[in-house]
């Protein structure tokens, strides 16, 4: 086989977890496609620590303390490249770990199989079912001999499997964070219910992390998807897009590049405000529906785009979802009789309407850049490290510094993360003088900006 293919669901089907596989010292806690892989994976570790300073310069300094030793962190994340380089900095930082995927499409079969075989106790594989994804994460949770002290999430799956059948163990954990929208929205609500019963670190909203991965990431990111999944071309073309908060800011700015005519819907007048100053069109998704060849949610929301609006979609107009979960579009409400699917090629499924109308639906309304294309690895390097040092500052902090709530990371932490990036492009940070901090009131070596700052 070529080696591009090889992430591919090969032609074995037996199921990860009918197979007695070990890694080459003799372990066989883990379970993945297939171990054999794990050399090609290992490549792309490498390949992704070029793209990931920080999080090797992070390393490098753990030479000496491990501020991780003792930590066990059970975590449940995209199992990809670059978070294996993040698994294998916590584990450089003293930590031990065991993972499962957050995401039944995002794993990278080769890369679980590096970990695997460097004796990660990973729990994953592309194109697991409903049943496989919480067996998987209770692989990791439920262990003879070993107690998870620090929960690292993304999406609160994790979260919520603890709690649901293992509430007793929050009593040895120190910490959890979080990194998506919709995890984060959960902790919030466990928090107003007073049922949050350690304190959790929310980097999904720390500057780093809004205006880096989900602005510029998902401008550099929503055009390949689109390419590699439909080939279309983008010139002259018409799009809604769902939402103008960060994620559809870059998605709004990447397409306008390209030459198309992007309509924007928002219910906060804020961000409509500024799609309007940025020369989008805002309008209802009513008015434009009959007329745009590309939808694209962004909202973070559920039941944006109705049965109702994709009735009145015009032929072939293409479907997809850039926010986290996959409600944002009502794709239930396609899988009726009436309606014929027909799956294109991997992650593009045409819907047929009983008039011959089709419409392009990608991902099954799931990620589009995560299922469709790959991110790029640089802002993945500014995630993970601000989720490493989230972790680092929750495990290691005097009791009683946080309670039983949602914290922000520390403004001095993210300014921390964007210093560590800044040696790539050679460029070169302006000191102030003595004179000039007393007169901003700051201390020189930051906080710059006070915590509401945005």
């Amino acid at each position: 086989a070529a080696a591009a293919s090889y992430t591919d669901s090969s032609d074995d089907e037996t199921s990860p977890r009918d197979k007695q596989q070990k890694n080459s010292k003799g372990s066989s806690d883990f379970c993945v496609k297939n171990i054999k892989q794990a050399e090609f994976g290992r490549r792309e570790i490498e390949i992704a620590e070029q793209e990931m300073p920080a999080l090797m310069a992070l390393r490098k300094r753990a030479q000496g303390e491990k501020p991780l030793a003792g930590a066990k962190i059970v975590g449940c994340t995209h199992i990809t490249a670059q978070t294996a380089v993040l698994m294998e900095t916590l584990g450089a930082l003293g930590a031990q770990c065991r993972w499962a995927a957050c995401n039944i499409y995002s794993t990278l079969n080769e890369v679980a199989a590096a970990l695997a075989e460097s004796g990660f106790p990973v729990f994953a594989w592309k194109g697991e079912s409903e049943d496989d994804f919480w067996w998987c994460i209770d692989r990791c949770v439920n262990v003879e001999g070993w107690q998870p002290n620090m929960i690292l999430d993304d999406g609160g799956d994790l979260t919520h499997w603890i709690y649901k059948k293992y509430p007793n163990m929050f009593k040895k954990i120190k910490g959890i964070v979080e990194e998506s929208v919709t995890g984060v929205h959960r902790l919030y609500q466990l928090s107003k219910a007073g049922k949050l019963c350690v304190p959790a670190m929310n980097v999904n909203d720390s500057v780093t992390k809004q205006k880096f991965d989900n602005l510029y990431c998902c401008r550099e990111s929503i055009l390949d998807g689109l390419k590699r999944t439909t080939d279309m071309m983008f010139g002259g073309k018409q799009v809604v897009v769902c939402g103008y908060g960060e994620v559809g800011k870059g998605c709004c700015a990447a397409l306008k590049a390209m030459g198309s005519i992007v309509y924007v819907t928002e219910i906060d007048p804020i961000c409509a405000l500024q799609a309007c100053m940025d020369g989008f069109r805002l309008v209802k998704l009513n008015e434009v529906i009959r007329q745009v060849d590309i939808v694209i949610t962004c909202t973070g929301n559920k039941n944006v785009v109705t049965r109702e609006h994709l009735d009145r979609m015009k032929n072939s107009c293409i479907v997809c979802n850039m926010g986290h979960s996959n409600t944002e579009i009502d794709v239930a409400s396609l899988r009726t009789p009436e309606l014929t699917w027909e799956r294109v090629r991997s992650q593009v499924d045409h819907v047929i309407w009983p008039d011959g109308k089709r419409i392009v639906l990608l991902a099954e309304g799931r990620l589009l850049n995560l299922s469709c294309s790959t991110v790029p690895t640089f802002v993945l390097s500014i995630t993970a490290t601000t989720q490493a040092l989230a972790l680092i500052e929750l495990y290691n902090a005097p009791e009683g510094r946080y309670k039983q709530d949602v914290y922000l990371l520390p403004k001095k932490m993210d300014e921390y993360v964007a210093s560590l990036h800044l040696p790539t492009f050679d460029a070169h940070l302006t000191e102030l003088t003595d004179e000039q901090a007393k007169y901003l009131g700051l201390n020189k070596n930051g906080p710059f900006k006070p915590n509401y700052y945005r």
